[in-house]
């Protein structure tokens, strides 16, 4: 396994050789202070891996991400940081990380990361992996609200109506519109909001405090 180290830390560089030194197969190919360094790096060396930090002058890890996965798709990339915030891990995962682990993982964490991704597989530590869930249900919830029914101010004047049990006909003398017109506009209200009966109109009304 041929990895390259991109950081601009020296003791976090000497670290990960301390770490790496016990294991002969695997081989650092070359290190990078910053992303950059890593692509000239690349133009260069054979590797598997790309071991880097996500903030790094001139180019971080997630531009060099994206340049190594349009350039040499074939290598992977694992992403070291103090940075477990969503915003950071979704940037890495758009970017075409295989793997995001802390800084702060164990020799043991490293080395299972390694081994997973040079094996085709990803590996996330389980702070990310919470991260990346909390980013999914975040994003779940920001559809959802943008799916949000949009009723029209006559729309919603018509169900409140419909809710005290107007008919058609009353609806259209008390909003002064043709019977015909309360009946497009009832036809329309259903198809908005999925409803197909009366209950389930005022039920979906509540639920979403239309009335």
């Amino acid at each position: 396994m041929r990895i390259i180290i991109a950081d601009d830390h020296q003791m976090m560089i000497d670290g990960l050789l301390s770490i790496l030194a016990p294991y002969p197969d695997l081989v650092v190919a070359g290190i990078a202070k910053n992303g950059i360094q890593a692509l000239e790096l690349l133009k260069k060396e054979v590797a598997d891996i790309v071991l880097t930090d996500i903030s790094m002058p001139d180019m971080g890890g997630a531009e060099l991400t994206r340049n190594i996965k349009q350039l040499y798709p074939q290598v992977c990339v694992i992403a070291l940081s103090m940075h477990g915030d969503t915003a950071h891990v979704d940037e890495m995962i758009e970017a075409g990380v295989s793997g995001y682990i802390y800084k702060n993982a164990s020799n043991k964490e490293l080395i299972e990361a390694l081994d997973k991704v040079y094996n085709g597989r990803q590996y996330f530590s389980d702070e990310i992996a919470s991260a990346i869930v909390r980013s999914l249900n975040d994003h779940t919830r920001r559809r959802h609200e943008e799916e949000k029914v949009s009723l029209t101010t006559r729309e919603q004047e018509i169900i409140r109506l419909i809710a005290h049990e107007y008919s058609n006909a009353r609806i259209g003398e008390e909003l002064s519109i043709s019977e015909r017109t309360v009946e497009t506009h009832r036809k329309n209200i259903y198809r908005k909001t999925n409803t197909a009966s009366l209950v389930g109109l005022i039920k979906w009304a509540y639920e979403n405090k239309a009335i």
